[in-house]
């Protein structure tokens, strides 16, 4: 057997082990973990030696936020390992060789970006084997079991660039444990359901804009799959789409989260939330001055810890992502805090001018209320200098524009906002961008 795969098998037991502690058990696994994680930082990173100086042993709630740009701005002094530089990694990267290791020992992803400020990170073996390992747990949750004599038949539709998350993570898993198909979610939808019924997944992952359309080909009869568990992610995933998701194919559809940086949360069959992977990462949901918001609130950001990463540490990194926690634990007994809900980053909340003066905070879910339920496989809010522009593709019916229009704009009167001009404009297909996600709500101011 790959060597691999007996390392990605033995942490798969440890990780399966976790799921049956107490929170109190859990806990006190995060703060030896973090112990050792601070310790190894502040012995090799010099940009650790510096960012903490002062602060060695003071608690997590005490140390200063981390913010991508400050990782960009100091890679070479926040890695741990003195033989890796950005200049070089930037150089690998360019040869556009992502099945080969930087140095032969390192992983390297990129985020999409979709914040406006891409950020490069990388993991050792281990890292990535702790990674992995989680990710094949998840599929249990769902009631699937993947070992290396139980493959299951697995299509992806999502990111192909090289050096991706998900295109790295689904060519691995293609040699370690499953048969796969990655697809672009960039690619003509007649192209990816033709693709689709000639494989017949077992298992489907893709973007939640993706699931949207695919849901509507399945029900429209053109698609013709019947996987066993629909994972939809990488964007919001909302009510309606699940709605539809679940007519087509049943109650196995999934919700789940996951940042290139170190934070994963997925539902188990229970449905009630997402569970947070916290025996790897610890999560702090906050408000904009990073104070801790309680469970049925949503915070501004989240502050994440991961627990593996020694390479490159990430001590209270910020992930710009309004996340509300349930206030109640999952009858499934696993330890982990349930994600509620996602309205999405804090770069889609728009921000326009208040009738009353100062500027408004508009989130996403106001233009969701209305949007959602349009008969339509894609919508897009646009805020641009001289207004709003609504992005509308695959109209399935009678649809009136200008009724979309009003209703957008009283919205946006009910939040107390100055009405700016409201256009819709149909369009072949919602823009993506280079990581092949579509947001539904985006500034171009």
């Amino acid at each position: 057997m790959d060597m691999r795969i007996i390392q990605l098998l033995a942490e798969r037991r440890r990780s399966r082990a976790r799921e049956h502690w107490t929170r109190k058990a859990l806990e006190e696994y995060q703060a030896r973990a973090l112990r050792l994680v601070r310790a190894y930082a502040y012995a090799n990173s010099p940009f650790y030696q510096q960012f903490h100086k002062g602060l060695y042993d003071a608690p997590l709630t005490e140390l200063p936020v981390l913010t991508k740009g400050i990782v960009m701005d100091h890679f070479d002094d926040l890695v741990t390992d003195r033989a890796v530089r950005l200049r070089d990694i930037q150089a690998y990267m360019a040869t556009g060789r992502a099945d080969r290791h930087f140095l032969g020992r390192y992983r390297v992803h990129v985020t999409s970006g979709s914040s406006g400020h891409p950020g490069v990170f990388l993991v050792n073996r281990a890292e990535s084997t702790t990674a992995m390992a989680s990710g094949a747990r998840l599929f249990e949750w769902m009631g699937i079991k993947i070992t290396h004599t139980h493959r299951v038949k697995t299509a992806s539709i999502a990111s192909t660039l090289p050096f991706h998350l998900s295109a790295q993570r689904g060519s691995t898993f293609r040699r370690l444990v499953t048969p796969r198909i990655q697809l672009a979610a960039s690619e003509k939808v007649s192209t990816i359901v033709e693709r689709l019924n000639a494989w017949q997944p077992e298992l489907l992952t893709c973007y939640a804009s993706v699931l949207r359309i695919l849901a509507d080909e399945q029900l429209a009869g053109r698609l013709r799959i019947a996987p066993r568990a629909v994972l939809g992610g990488g964007e919001v995933l909302t009510k309606e789409t699940r709605r539809r998701a679940v007519q087509a194919w049943g109650d196995v559809v999934f919700n789940t989260y996951v940042a290139t940086e170190g934070v994963a949360g997925v539902e188990c069959n229970e449905h009630r939330g997402m569970h947070l992977l916290e025996d790897r990462t610890i999560v702090e949901v906050v408000d904009q001055d990073n104070r801790p918001v309680p469970p049925g609130t949503y915070g501004d950001k989240l502050l994440i810890t991961p627990l593996f990463k020694c390479t490159q540490p990430l001590i209270r990194y910020e992930i710009s992502d309004s996340v509300c926690l349930s206030p109640d634990p999952c009858p499934c007994g696993r330890p982990f805090r349930l994600v509620e809900d996602i309205q999405g980053r804090v770069e889609e909340v728009l921000l326009f001018a208040g009738e009353a003066g100062g500027s408004v905070m508009v989130h996403p879910l106001v233009f969701d209320n209305i949007m959602d339920m349009l008969p339509v496989n894609g919508w897009q809010i646009v805020h641009e200098v001289d207004g709003v522009r609504v992005l509308l593709s695959g109209v399935r019916g009678p649809l009136d524009d200008a009724v979309v229009a009003s209703d957008v704009a009283q919205a946006l009167a009910k939040q107390g906002v100055i009405v700016p001009s409201v256009k819709v404009q149909r369009v072949t297909r919602i823009p993506q961008s280079e990581g092949g996600k579509t947001p539904l709500v985006r500034s171009n101011l």
